[in-house]
């Protein structure tokens, strides 16, 4: 299935950056289009399928939420 996503292209010191407005996915390139191209790819592995090669440890953390 494919799914078009917004992207921000900005030049940042000698390369472009190219992030994606909907996830938080981001990438970079020499080029507005190398940095997109990446971009396309980095969504591509983001929405990948995970593949577990051992089971998932599951942990609790405690964090302070509210002044004491």
């Amino acid at each position: 299935m494919k799914r078009p996503f917004a992207a921000s292209v900005w030049r940042e010191g000698d390369c472009f950056v190219a992030q994606c407005l909907e996830v938080d996915v981001a990438s970079q390139g020499e080029t507005e289009e190398e940095a997109l191209s990446n971009l396309k790819e980095a969504l591509e592995l983001y929405f990948e399928p995970p593949c577990a090669t051992r089971p998932p440890r599951i942990q609790t953390v405690e964090v302070e939420v509210g002044a004491a």
